[in-house]
């Protein structure tokens, strides 16, 4: 069965940092894309960023570039989102997401999604 199970989300004061994790298992993680999405009350769910299968290439929405960085790790089945400088408009519930090519998460084509952690930001 593929999971992609998320960790690390809580409460955080603006400015402040949280490291978001994703576990993936049930595929072959090494050669897919892997991504963070989120989605704020009452907003449609938003790229956050993407990371190619091998971890040469990365890609942020435009919101988050500057603040978080994108890593994973093939051997562990890990991708994680390093978030530093935090906003109260980063306050979403953070989605971790999967697919062959990093051009479709890019694009919002996602395979396999996980259940989503969420975050929020005091001012």
């Amino acid at each position: 069965q593929v999971q992609l199970v998320e960790s690390g989300g809580g409460s955080v004061q603006a400015g402040g940092s949280l490291r978001l994790s994703c576990a993936g298992s049930g595929f072959t993680f090494s050669l897919f894309a892997m991504g963070w999405f989120r989605q704020a009350p009452g907003k449609e769910r938003e790229f956050v960023a993407a990371i190619s299968w091998g971890g040469g290439s990365t890609y942020y929405g435009d919101p988050v570039k500057g603040r978080f960085i994108i890593s994973r790790d093939n051997d562990r089945r890990m991708v994680y989102l390093q978030m530093s400088s935090l906003k109260p408009e980063d306050t979403a519930v953070y989605y971790c997401a999967g697919d062959g090519a990093v051009a479709d998460l890019l694009v919002n084509r996602v395979r396999y999604w996980g259940k989503g952690t969420p975050v929020t930001v005091s001012p």
